[in-house]
């Protein structure tokens, strides 16, 4: 905590403001020029390490991070500007007027729900994490942060209309937990709050396992640019369209985000095991074109809708890679399209048996030296297959390792151009 007092003095702020662009390979020079200049040893230390995090912190929060304070656990738990702004954007269109965020952590959520005129009330159980995030949130008089327990609060008391969490899923080591109940707090604890806050969500790790979660709540799978980021459980008027399972695509470039929503009124928890959860889609021999759905629509269990939309078939019943006889529509793959792409799209140009032999043989033919190697339901490892293959040549090529037809088979693919 001493050392957080010295970065938030008139001192700290000067030297966090006067260090130049984090760069590792420059790091230990600045750090003995700091060190010549006499600058207090530990404020020199923890401004380095807040150089670091600030520009670690840059992918996710973009400028935002250039003036704001961090713990490592923050930078890596933080949500994306880009999602926070949508979390913020479900509660202001849900009516509610202040949010209790139970583990604020450095902010990021709270500095999206102040920014589009919600109170807040932001807690965290870390005096350190929390008076970070109060500096961080320093600009919004509408919003408060404590260091308290957030599942102490008296909801009803403080005024609250609307509960966020996001529970910490990695250990002190840095290692992740999946077991919704070690987390903390433990998944079960923050959504009984509805039946004091109808208006609760929950952020969790996309990895989630769909047994065991409430079948009241939407679940939303979110990916920005092909990165599943995480998974959201919204209740109540949180979820305006009702109970169900939801992929949220995202997609970035050029200043501009497109987006596109697949979503079933089926439960989470009530659907049969595989990729294609609600529909049972074709499956039949690879065509001209191979589909990968993008992250959120796999982990959502949307598979089925996804291959109705581009009007294919599944290369096998429990592998999300969908195969067409002809390009998909642009909706779906999003070229000239608003709406971000809900799959990767290649053209297939020979399809094997695989066979290291037959595939080595293959490659030096035609004088590949560099591949890229995709896989689904099989245990061959990209890394050890690309040793086995010793490739020379100047060309390149993909390669989609899977199962067709329960067969082990080699795609040879070229991306299609977005």
């Amino acid at each position: 905590m001493s050392t957080l007092v010295k970065l938030l003095s008139p001192e700290g702020e000067a030297l966090l403001s006067a260090l130049p662009a984090y760069d590792e390979k420059r790091a230990m020079a600045l750090a003995m020029r700091l060190r010549d200049d006499g600058v207090d040893p530990d404020l020199a230390a923890a401004a380095m390490t807040q150089s670091r995090l600030r520009a670690k912190a840059r992918a996710k929060l973009g400028d935002f991070a250039d003036a704001m304070l961090f713990t490592p656990d923050g930078v890596e738990q933080a949500t994306r500007l880009l999602v926070a702004a949508l979390h913020a954007r479900r509660y202001l269109a849900a009516g509610v007027t202040k949010v209790a965020d139970l583990t604020s952590g450095i902010g990021a959520d709270a500095l999206a729900f102040a920014g589009v005129g919600l109170q807040v009330l932001a807690t965290d159980i870390d005096e350190v994490t929390a008076a970070i995030a109060a500096s961080n949130l320093r600009a919004f008089p509408e919003a408060e942060v404590r260091c308290a327990d957030g599942l102490a609060l008296d909801l009803r008391a403080e005024a609250v209309d609307g509960v966020y969490a996001d529970p910490a899923r990695r250990t002190r080591g840095g290692q992740r937990i999946f077991d919704p109940g070690a987390y903390a707090p433990p998944l079960d604890a923050v959504w009984a709050l509805r039946e004091q806050v109808p208006a609760v969500g929950v952020k969790v790790g996309p990895g989630i396992p769909h047994q065991g979660l409430p079948a009241d709540a939407e679940t939303q799978w979110v990916s920005v640019d092909g990165d599943v980021v995480e998974a959201g459980l919204w209740f109540g008027p949180l979820a305006p369209d009702g109970p169900g399972r939801s992929a949220l695509v995202l997609h970035t470039a050029g200043g501009t985000t497109r987006s596109r929503t697949l979503r079933s009124a089926v439960p989470v928890g009530a659907h049969a095991a595989g990729p294609a959860y609600d529909e049972a889609p074709p499956v039949g021999k690879p065509g001209a074109y191979l589909y990968e759905p993008d992250g959120a629509v796999i982990r959502a269990g949307l598979v089925g809708q996804a291959v109705t939309e581009l009007g294919g078939r599944l290369l096998d019943p429990t592998i999300a890679y969908v195969t067409t006889d002809a390009p998909g529509p642009s909706a779906a793959v999003g070229t000239g399209s608003i709406e971000a792409p809900i799959a990767t799209g290649y053209r297939v140009l020979d399809v094997m048996p695989f066979g290291v032999k037959r595939l080595k043989a293959y490659l030096r033919e035609r004088g590949v030296g560099r591949v890229t190697i995709k896989k689904r339901g099989t245990a061959v490892t990209p890394e050890a297959l690309r040793a086995q293959l010793s490739l020379k040549g100047p060309t390149e090529a993909t390669l989609v390792l899977t199962r067709v037809a329960g067969s082990q088979q080699v795609l040879v693919v070229e991306p299609l151009p977005r």
